[in-house]
C-alpha cells in the first residue's frame, strides 16, 4: 500500500508508465509468495519466492529511477525503500532455509540435503 500512497503523487502522464510498473511490481510480491505455497512442493514454492524477489529487484529499480525524477516527497520513498529492504531480507531468509531443508529421498529411503542452484 506504500507504492500505492506514493504513486498517487506522480504527474498524470505516468499513469500508463512508472505508475502501472511500480504498481504491479508491488503486487506481484505477495502474490507470487501466495502462489508458490499454495502449489504445495518446496520445488515450486522456492520458485516463487525467487520470481517475488526479483519483482522486488524491480521496484527497488523503479523507486530509484522515479526518485531521480523528482516524483514525490524523500520522506515517502525512504519509507518504501525501507519497508522494501526488510521484505527483501525476508524473501532471501526464507530461500535459504528452505533450501536447505532436509527432504525423503525416496528411493534411498534417508535424508538428504536439498539445495537449488541459485539462477
Amino acid at each position: 500500500m506504500c507504492v500505492y500512497g506514493l504513486t498517487k503523487k506522480f504527474p498524470s502522464s505516468e499513469i500508463y508508465g512508472l505508475v502501472s510498473q511500480m504498481r504491479r511490481s508491488a503486487i506481484s510480491i505477495p502474490s507470487n509468495i501466495a502462489e508458490g505455497r499454495r502449489r504445495g512442493t518446496r520445488k515450486d514454492y522456492l520458485q516463487f519466492l525467487r520470481i517475488a524477489y526479483g519483482s522486488g529487484a524491480e521496484l527497488e529499480t523503479q523507486l530509484l529511477i522515479a526518485g531521480k525524477l523528482s516524483f514525490g516527497e524523500k520522506t515517502d520513498y525512504t519509507n518504501a525503500e525501507k519497508l522494501l529492504d526488510e521484505i527483501m531480507r525476508m524473501l532471501n531468509i526464507m530461500v535459504g532455509k528452505l533450501q536447505l531443508l532436509p527432504i525423503l529421498d525416496s528411493k534411498a529411503k534417508k535424508l538428504t540435503s536439498y539445495k537449488l542452484q541459485a539462477n
